[in-house]
C-alpha cells in the first residue's frame, strides 16, 4: 500500500505542498521496514507527525537553558554519550528523533550510512523517514501497532506519553484516511 500525498495529509493533519514533499521518502522507508498494513501505517504516520511537528522538523530545536531535560542528555551512559559535547552532537534528528551517540552508531550499522561522524545527514528527507522506519521495526512497533498498543508505542518513542493527546488525534485521523 502506497500513500499518496492527499492520503498523508490527511492521516498527519498537514498541509499537501509539506506531505508532497515528504511521501516518496515516507512510503520508501515504511515499505523498507514492513510498514505495510493500514493499522502499522496509521500508528506510524501518527507517532512521526507529532514527532516532526507534522513534518516540519527534522531535529530538536536545542535550548537547554528552556529546557532541562535536554541538558540531561550531556553525559549520559545510556545514550552513549561519554563525550563533552556529545549532548547536543547526537540531540534528536530524523522523523522520529533519534537520540544519543548510541543509536546514531545502531542507526549507521542498519542503514549504511555514518551519522555517528555526519549527524546532520538525519536531518534528509530520505535518512530522516529511513531513520524513523528502522526505530520502529527495531523495537517491535509493528507488533505492538498491530495489537493497537499505541501507549505502548508512544513509551519506545518517548520515554513516557508526553504529547499523547496530540498523537492520538493524529492516530484518529491517520486510521480515517488509511483504508
Amino acid at each position: 500500500m502506497i500513500l499518496t500525498p492527499q492520503t498523508l495529509a490527511a492521516a498527519a493533519k498537514c498541509p499537501l505542498v509539506r506531505a508532497a514533499a515528504w511521501a516518496d521518502s515516507i512510503n520508501t522507508a515504511m515499505g523498507r521496514f514492513n510498514i505495510n498494513t493500514a493499522a502499522r501505517m496509521g500508528a506510524f504516520i501518527a507517532q512521526i507527525a507529532h514527532e516532526s511537528g507534522r513534518f516540519q522538523f527534522t531535529h530538536e530545536i536545542w535550548n537547554p537553558k528552556q529546557c532541562a531535560w535536554q541538558a540531561r542528555y550531556e553525559g549520559r551512559i545510556d545514550l552513549g554519550n561519554v563525550v563533552p559535547g556529545d549532548g547536543e552532537r547526537y540531540r534528536g534528528r530524523g522523523l522520529i528523533q533519534i537520540t544519543g551517540r548510541h543509536n546514531y552508531r545502531e542507526c549507521s550499522k542498519a542503514l549504511g550510512y555514518d551519522f555517528e561522524a555526519n549527524p546532520g545527514a538525519l536531518e534528509r528527507r530520505e535518512y530522516a523517514a529511513l531513520s524513523a522506519a528502522w526505530f520502529w521495526e527495531s523495537h517491535g512497533c509493528n507488533e505492538l501497532a498491530d495489537t493497537g498498543r499505541f501507549a505502548a508505542i508512544t513509551k519506545i518513542i518517548n520515554g513516557g506519553l508526553n504529547g499523547q493527546d496530540d498523537r492520538v488525534a493524529l492516530w484518529e485521523a491517520a486510521k480515517g484516511a488509511i483504508t
